[in-house]
């Protein structure tokens, strides 16, 4: 038996994989805050990714009629929190190099915040709508 090609690997297991509307913002928050502290994201950086997946989530809301999926995972020395809505969604353009102005629409602060806050942050599109995927890099663990 031949060991499998690296693209073969399954993916790593999720640790949450759950649908969202606007009332489930706040459980949203404390559940990822919690999987987030359990795999080890240490204060301050998981207040910063519970405040980016709060910030795309609510973007998906508005922008992907209504509502979306938030994945959540452990991979690779990171977590990543994959963020899908369907509908119209963002363009991969969508994030903001700097600073909406002030006198300026707020569209874009929540991406272009996110973006700040944690390691690596990508939108991609599709035919079935859009996946903004955030992640954080974990603290190294001794063994």
């Amino acid at each position: 038996m031949t060991a499998p090609a690296p693209d073969d690997r399954p993916a790593a297991p999720s640790l949450l994989d759950c649908p969202f509307v606007q009332g489930d913002l706040p459980r949203l928050r404390v559940l990822v805050d919690r999987y987030a502290d359990r795999e080890g994201l240490p204060e301050p950086r998981r207040w910063d990714f519970v405040v980016a997946v709060d910030a795309v989530a609510s973007n998906a809301i508005e922008h992907a009629e209504g509502g979306g999926t938030l994945v959540l995972e452990r991979a690779d020395g990171h977590l990543a929190c994959h963020i899908h809505g369907s509908g119209p969604g963002f363009t991969a353009d969508a994030v903001p190099q700097e600073m909406p102005g002030a006198d300026e629409h707020a569209a874009g602060r929540g991406l272009w915040l996110a973006s700040l806050i944690t390691d690596h942050l990508t939108v991609s599109t599709g035919a079935d709508g859009s996946v903004v995927s955030l992640t954080m890099r974990l603290p190294r663990t001794s063994t």
